[in-house]
């Protein structure tokens, strides 16, 4: 699946980061917010449940309030699906609720709380969710 993402950070650099600090590979996921928030967070995985907090995903943004980056558990975004269109090849998806994307002739919104597409609706959707780390088919 060849699906555009839209990261805050590096997500090369925290991925090696993670990795050298927990001793287990880290991936990069998604940049999504978990559910109806009007703010995303890049999202990565890790295999192994975390030693200390249990999580398997986790999320990294700058606060609104304080500009810090900030980490919390994201393992709720494998209860999320993700309304896509498909452009040029690749799947494009809003990253959060107030996320209007444009992208060809077409635009979508609401990130993981709904999907709205405007302009040609007639480009191809699929919907997705997160599952192990990966992208699969939403169960219709």
């Amino acid at each position: 699946m060849n699906i555009h993402h839209r990261p805050m950070l590096d997500t090369e650099k925290v991925c090696e980061h993670y990795s050298e600090k927990d001793g287990v590979p880290v991936t990069y996921v998604c940049t999504s917010a978990l559910g109806s928030e009007a703010q995303a967070m890049d999202i990565f995985y890790r295999e192994t449940p975390h030693p200390d907090f249990g999580n398997r995903y986790f999320g990294l943004y700058h606060s609104a309030h304080t500009q810090s980056l900030m980490i919390t558990n994201a393992d709720a975004i494998e209860t999320a699906e993700f309304g896509m269109i498909e452009m040029n090849g690749q799947l494009h998806y809003s990253q959060h609720r107030h996320d209007f994307y444009s992208v060809g002739n077409v635009a979508l919104d609401g990130g993981r709380a709904y999907f709205r597409c405007v302009g040609n609706v007639n480009s191809p959707t699929k919907f997705l969710k997160v599952k192990d780390g990966e992208f699969v088919d939403a169960p219709t």
